[in-house]
């Protein structure tokens, strides 16, 4: 039997990260990945989707000139965008266990499950002992529970669609259908959401929120908020029917972004002692399971935190120092920007809403006006010093704008400070100075 100074399961970008720094501080290490090698983002999560909401970019920019230099405004040619995206996605999976043998870590291919409290067994047959674990499992989509639920596609099925059919349903309201709906319409199809209640996107100020269904609506989005769908019928023509109260909508594909689930049932992390709920592996402040020599990083652990690439990169460095030697204290997350790819892009960080708060329409702006952008609003959260605790933006250039604030946030930064600053011009940053 081999045994290891720590095995990983879970070869995902937070699990990499781990194996090559603790390979790097000279451990033996193992790590097991029972699909793709790289894990969901960069095979078929904000990789792959960013890549596709290139073309609804493109797109955008020339839909706000119409008129104004560009006459004709295309929509995204589905298949030559998706061949694409195959460039980037294709090599991932090879590249990342070609990397880790290359690095002289053991790549274990296969289902790993515990046995005891430090032995798994893989494919019902390897085994493996090690004195400490990193469960980086991730987490997999969540699909209502409803007659018809057969019937439902996933993120995963989207963005590997051969073909973009004419109508296409989303069912749900988070970051995934947003992003979802603004690809697929931006390729032509008539794109419906349906939601069980009236706040889509609900980590978003709702102002906000509702001001980018009405973007998208402007677009061509159907939106069907209060809707609970209660079953899905495959017509003999192949077209899906969904069924609510006082509800009834027929469509060519539906998809279902109601959520994600942790990928910890598959583990029998009973026989390890690891406690776990729907949501993840529950763990103490140093990421430490139940089990004391046994970790949890990235997307499979239960924490309120956003389920983001550079948190569970930023966990795998904080685990693998804990378990080299190099710190003893208990993980200290710094601020987290989060942000939605539609159109426009909505973006926040810190407090969304305080007795301070200043909310800009700044579509007049030059940064926005030299685009003929539609609409840009920034609400920035201020406490009782006058130094910025927060923001919420909804623009075209969100997700870059949203790292300046960010970093303005924790220098503690008040309005004084950030005229103070010379940045580039013309340019959004530029335009911080007008915020107040």
């Amino acid at each position: 039997m081999d045994k290891f100074d720590t095995i990983i399961i879970g070869a995902g970008p937070a699990g990499l990260a781990a194996a090559h720094n603790l390979k790097g501080n000279g451990q033996n290490v193992a790590i097991v990945e029972n699909n793709l090698w790289g894990g969901t983002c960069p095979n078929r999560g904000c990789d792959p989707k960013k890549v596709l909401l290139s073309g609804v970019e493109a797109r955008d920019r020339v839909a706000q000139l119409q008129g104004k230099g560009f006459d004709e405004v295309p929509y995204v040619n589905w298949k030559e965008l998706e061949t694409f995206k195959e460039t980037f996605t294709d090599p991932v999976s090879k590249g990342s266990r070609d990397g880790i043998v290359k690095a002289g870590i053991k790549a274990i291919d296969g289902q790993p499950k515990f046995i005891s409290r430090n032995e798994i067994v893989v494919n019902g047959q390897d085994h493996y002992q090690a004195d400490k674990f990193i469960i980086a499992t991730g987490q997999r989509p969540s699909y209502l529970n409803i007659p018809g639920k057969e019937h439902l596609l996933s993120s995963t099925d989207f963005l590997s669609l051969k073909k973009m059919p004419e109508d296409i349903t989303i069912i749900g309201a988070g970051y995934i259908a947003f992003e979802l709906a603004t690809i697929a319409n931006a390729t032509g199809a008539k794109v419906h959401i349906i939601h069980h209640n009236d706040h889509p996107l609900k980590e978003f100020n709702k102002d906000y929120a509702l001001e980018l269904v009405d973007q998208l609506k402007n677009k061509g989005v159907d939106f069907n908020f209060n809707v609970d769908t209660q079953e899905i019928l495959q017509q003999a023509d192949g077209q899906y029917v969904i069924k609510a109260a006082d509800f009834e909508l027929t469509t060519d594909l539906i998809i279902g972004a109601t959520g994600r689930i942790a990928n910890t049932d598959f583990l029998d992390l009973e026989k390890a002692g690891v406690k776990y709920t729907r949501h993840g592996v529950k763990v103490n402040s140093r990421l430490q399971s139940t089990n004391e020599n046994i970790y949890a990083i990235g997307d499979v652990v239960d924490t309120n935190q956003p389920k983001l690439t550079p948190v569970g990169g930023f966990e795998a460095d904080y685990v693998s120092d804990i378990l080299t030697g190099k710190t003893d204290v208990d993980l200290a997350l710094p601020l987290i920007p989060t942000v939605v790819y539609g159109s426009p892009k909505l973006a926040k960080v810190g407090v969304q809403d305080s007795d301070n708060v200043i909310d800009q329409d700044v579509t007049s702006w030059f940064t926005y006006s030299h685009t003929n952008d539609s609409k840009a609003k920034i609400r920035i959260v201020l406490n009782e010093k006058s130094e910025i605790i927060g923001a919420t933006l909804l623009s075209n250039n969100a997700d870059s704008l949203i790292n300046l604030l960010t970093m303005a946030i924790k220098r503690q930064m008040t309005h004084e400070d950030v005229v103070k600053e010379i940045m580039a011009y013309p340019t959004a940053a530029s335009d911080l100075e007008y915020l107040f």
